[in-house]
């Protein structure tokens, strides 16, 4: 099965239910998170789908993408800007799905987006791949989203006493605690952080064409 005969499978059996995409020789699903474990179902159960295998899981802060201003795009640091109030897309925070079915050897990307940006929540897909769990797990400590259904939902990469998500953009560079041993006490112990803010300056994006222009060329 190629991408177009996914594409207009996906489209036959879902209907409205999915937004179907194909870009850079993918396909991508959107689904809804009201729908999401109840479409992953059928995605793995389905003759014509049997994605049986979750292959990747991860999660996504889109902040200001597609919606920046003045040619200007801004990478994360301690002087993040604002956000702009309208976004090209469903929301800031989603999570990542890379579906694999070995019944007929193609692939399919799903994106669901969380309905709340202050409080980024999603249903857990464990029941459906048992897979997700640690995938679920990594996605909450980086990005902060909560994975409803989860039986063991806590950090895996960070330490336990870690403040904030640091794959959010508008974590700061230098962090929000520091960890030092403290001769007095005996321990480890945390503290504010005690390096000055650090600022990044704004990347220009120029158009597709600049490389080919006279400009370029001269160096």
């Amino acid at each position: 099965m190629n991408n177009a005969m996914l594409s207009e499978a996906l489209g036959t059996v879902f209907a409205d239910k999915l937004h179907v995409e194909t870009a850079f020789d993918a396909v991508t699903a959107v689904v809804g998170a009201d729908r999401l474990v109840a479409t992953m179902r059928s995605l793995r159960d389905m003759p014509e789908f049997r994605f049986e295998t979750l292959i990747d899981l991860c999660g996504v802060d889109y902040s200001a993408y597609g919606a920046t201003s003045r040619g200007l795009a801004y990478s994360s640091s301690d002087a993040t800007p604002a956000e702009p109030l309208e976004r090209p897309h469903g929301g800031r925070y989603a999570a990542v799905y890379h579906l694999l079915s070995l019944t007929h050897n193609h692939r399919l990307r799903v994106r669901a987006f969380a309905p709340d940006d202050d409080f980024p929540v999603l249903p857990s897909v464990i029941d459906v791949w048992p897979s997700a769990n640690w995938y679920e797990r990594e996605a909450f400590d980086f990005y902060g989203v909560m994975f409803t259904g989860h039986p063991d939902l806590r950090r895996i990469l960070t330490d336990y006493g870690f403040v904030g998500h640091p794959f959010r953009k508008d974590f700061p560079l230098s962090g929000n605690v520091e960890m030092r041993y403290d001769p007095e006490q005996g321990r480890v112990i945390y503290q504010p952080v005690t390096i000055e803010p650090r600022e990044v300056v704004p990347r220009i994006i120029r158009e597709d064409s600049y490389a080919e222009s006279e400009g370029f060329r001269k160096g």
